[in-house]
This record gives structure tokens, sequence and C-alpha cells, in this order.
């Protein structure tokens, strides 16, 4: 992306106003990235814990699964997700507040022995899960903003701080140039002048 910029003194003073503003802004923009980064990572290790969790607790419990086939699918539902929205580096991520599970009333007499533990096992690996999907989320927001951020400061690093310098660079040797070629031109009408100048007084004296 090329800089746009005029050679005049206005021009020079308005890219001189943006470099400093970058030079500026670039060490915070720096450092946005790095705390992104370090919060995609975190995310991401949140999110696999997550998941390893859930695996073990399935894993655990492996001796329950002849058990499924006997399990009533209506026994147990998700009524409502409570979420919060928390700020990371700018960035709006959600957090899992809590799970509101609607349960089937049953008879603990009359229920089957594993029933309760059954239930308790589907609302744990219901809270993982879904714990593990907001942090994948989280993990791609960040990740998003991460990017964003990146190109921001290669942006300024590589184009626009350096095309600055540039542009700057070029309007200060042609008016240093543009002076220069005023200096000679007075120093030759000078010279012609007092070249006249001593002309006249010698015909004067003749």
């Amino acid at each position: 992306m090329a800089i746009k910029f005029q050679y005049n003194k206005t021009s020079l003073g308005e890219l001189d106003k943006q470099l400093k503003m970058r030079e500026k802004a670039l060490p915070t923009i720096k450092s946005k990235e790095s705390a992104l980064r370090m919060e995609v990572k975190r995310a991401k290790r949140e999110s696999d814990a997550y998941e390893e969790e859930l695996a073990a607790l399935i894993a655990r419990y492996d001796y329950m699964k002849p058990l499924w086939g006997e399990f009533d699918p209506q026994m147990i539902s998700v009524e409502d997700i409570e979420l919060s929205e928390t700020k990371i580096a700018g960035v709006r991520l959600p957090v899992l507040e809590s799970i509101v599970f609607a349960e089937k009333e049953y008879n603990l007499f009359s229920a089957e022995a594993w029933l309760p533990d059954g239930v308790a096992l589907l609302k744990k690996m219901a809270e993982l899960g879904l714990r593990s999907r907001l942090a994948t989320e989280r993990s791609e927001r960040l990740e998003f903003a991460r990017k964003k951020t990146t190109q921001k400061v290669n942006l300024y690093e590589k184009v626009q701080i350096p095309g600055n310098k540039e542009a700057m660079l070029k309007i200060k040797r042609l008016m240093e140039d543009e002076e220069n070629l005023s200096k000679s031109s007075q120093k030759i009408v000078k010279s012609r002048h007092d070249a006249q100048a001593a002309e006249e007084a010698g015909d004067v004296e003749a």
C-alpha cells in the first residue's frame, strides 16, 4: 500500500504527524498481540483439559454402558444455560455461569439402583462438554483478534512506518534541491548584476 503525499511542507508535516502517532502506538499494539497469543494458548489448554476430563469420566463409568438402553432419554434435559461475558484484551468472551437441568420425577424405591448415579453422570458430562465448547469458542475469538492485531503490527512495521519515512525523505530531498537551485540562481543573478555594475562603472570612468 503506497503512501500518498505531495511535495510540499504541509504534506511533510502531516507525514511527520502520522509517523509519530504510529511509532507511539506500535508498542501498545505489540503488547496486545503478545497478550492475545498467551490467552489463545490458555483457552486451548482449558478446552483440552475439559475434553480429557470428559473422556476420563466416560472411561470410568464404562461398566454402565449396557444399562443405558434401559435409560429413559426424557429423564433429564437442559432447561436453561446462564452465560456471562468477560473481556480480555478488548475481546468479548462467553463464560458459563450455570446450567439448569429439568429432571423427570422418579420413585427412588422402585427405580433401578444405578439411576441416580446415571443422572448425576449425565449432568457432569453435559457440563464438561459445554465448558469445552465455550473454551474452544473463546480460543477461536481470541485467535481471530490475534490475527487481526498481527496484521496491524505488520502493516505498521513493514508498510506504513517505512513508507512514511521514505516519503518524508523524498520531500526533504526535493525541498533541499529546490533551495540549492534557488541559491545558485541568486548567485548567478548577483554575479551578473555585479559584472554589469562593474562594466557600467568602467564606462563612466572612461
